[in-house]
């Protein structure tokens, strides 16, 4: 079964759909791949944590280094680990950024 679909995002008068923060999450850029679906992310409350892609949505999204993902801290060691919510497209992350939503995070 084939899909098609618009690689380029979202043409002129196209409304972008972003996924806003919920209670709890977090902004972060990854600055590291560590395999194993582990990854380091430098987050905007200045700290960098070890974050995961939960087994749910580990074939759903891919991570590279650079990307802005959202992540939720975990309840237990919550300043050093986390898991990573959602991965945000070049097309969402300009959106966000025209919003004023997305604080100003360096890419690594």
């Amino acid at each position: 079964m084939f899909f098609w679909y618009n690689r380029d995002g979202p043409q002129d008068g196209e409304e972008i759909r972003l996924r806003m923060p919920r209670k709890g999450e977090i902004f972060g850029v990854v600055a590291q791949l560590m395999g194993g679906a582990r990854m380091r992310v430098q987050c905007a409350d200045g700290k960098e944590r070890l974050c995961r892609v939960p087994g749910k949505i580990k074939r759903q999204i891919w991570v590279k280094e650079g990307d802005i993902v959202l992540i939720m801290p975990w309840s237990v060691e919550g300043d050093a680990k986390a898991d990573i919510a959602y991965r945000y497209t070049r097309v969402q992350v300009d959106a966000l950024r025209r919003k004023g939503l997305l604080p100003q995070m360096q890419p690594v």
